[in-house]
């Protein structure tokens, strides 16, 4: 059986599920299967895109290991891709229960908000994770100071502190790094939807809930002035380091098809990737603005400016939904949870469109029908 698990785990790392799902099974069939083949069926079934079987098998899982923090997360993830909000939130707060990610948590000696009103004290929301979540779950701050009735201290990354602080939505900004203020309770950023019972139906709110800086705006204004129109902002590569990035990146030679349209596009593209706009495909127009891009208010300043963005899940995507500017979102088969399943479209940024691969490793298809789109588009 040992055997069986471990070259299914070979055959899922060398982007074979089907197979590794094979080799589960059979690992499986005697009845006595240990919790490494199921796991791996579980995964397998997962990149596959077979949901709903996988999370069958996680709940299976569970039942039989209800203190394995690791199962109960991926399960989160799940539920979360599936819309279930209720349960997917509960499970998520497991997310620092787990060998790899315990470093991560900060340890707060105060309780951790309930969701509950709390006047007359303070309460304290940090963020935790990447960029892009913090832009995402920014929109709750203002949320939780109106449910709490507290006095808000927000603890945020020094990038994306002046998106906070023109969006008054806490009472006093902390840089991360920086001792805060005595509060009586916390939050995690991304605990906040379990705090408060986030919902569907609950999504957006109001949006645009952050805005660019009107300075830089007016620089980026002057600077793309005379480019030919449309402009498109380009992102075709997220963090390398991130533990799904090998599925939602791409190469900019893989958009060679939108080379064929008429816009001038904007390589907002940071980090490795960003030498590509050197030498982009042939026949496509593009702005390599990499170098002159200083920071996030920057990208925001040039979102403000441009007609569209294209882009895979990244940052700048979640930037453009919280600021309501256009964009086109490059997903990969199985995409993250927050984009659930089976639309075009996403509760969290009315402004977004998705593309979705319709089969494993499909940025073909997808780079065709962003053509298609770009070719009948109207700004």
């Amino acid at each position: 059986m040992q055997s069986l698990e471990k070259e299914g785990r070979t055959l899922l790392a060398a982007g074979k599920p089907e197979e590794a799902e094979q080799r589960a099974r059979q690992a499986l069939a005697g009845g006595s299967g240990t919790v490494g083949s199921w796991h791996l069926l579980a995964v397998a079934l997962r990149t596959q895109g077979r949901i709903d079987e996988c999370r069958q098998v996680y709940e299976l899982l569970i039942d039989k290991l209800p203190g394995n923090l690791n199962l109960r997360f991926e399960l989160a993830e799940i539920l979360l891709l599936m819309g279930e909000f209720e349960r997917g939130w509960r499970e998520y707060h497991h997310r620092y229960g787990m060998p790899h990610t315990a470093q991560l948590e900060r340890r707060v000696q105060r309780p951790r908000w309930d969701g509950r009103p709390i006047p007359g004290k303070t309460l304290l929301i940090h963020d935790e994770q990447g960029y892009g979540d913090t832009f995402q779950f920014l929109r709750m701050v203002a949320w939780a100071k109106q449910r709490s009735q507290a006095r808000v201290v927000l603890q945020i990354n020094m990038d994306q502190i002046g998106f906070a602080r023109r969006s008054s939505c806490a009472d006093d900004l902390v840089p991360r790094g920086q001792l805060p203020p005595p509060f009586d309770v916390h939050c995690e950023m991304m605990s906040l939807p379990m705090a408060m019972g986030l919902k569907l139906s609950d999504l957006p709110g109001k949006v645009p809930y952050l805005n660019a800086d009107p300075v830089r705006v007016k620089r980026w204004r002057r600077r793309l002035a005379g480019l030919p129109k449309p402009l498109v902002g380009l992102v075709w590569a997220g963090r390398p380091t991130h533990l799904n990035d090998a599925n939602r990146s791409l190469t900019l030679d893989r958009l060679a098809p939108l080379a064929m349209t008429d816009c001038t596009f904007l390589a907002l593209q940071k980090g490795p990737a960003e030498v590509q706009a050197l030498t982009p495909p042939s026949g496509m127009r593009i702005e390599h603005l990499s170098n002159e891009i200083g920071d996030f208010e920057d990208t925001a300043a040039i979102l403000a400016v441009a007609d569209l963005l294209i882009s895979v899940d990244s940052a700048p995507v979640h930037l453009a939904g919280a600021l309501g500017r256009p964009a086109w979102v490059m997903l990969p088969f199985v995409p993250d949870w927050r984009w659930l399943l089976n639309r075009d479209d996403t509760p969290w940024y009315p402004s977004l469109r998705l593309f979705r691969q319709p089969a494993r490793n499909d940025w073909a298809s997808v780079c065709e029908h962003l053509k298609e789109e770009l070719q009948n588009w109207k700004v």
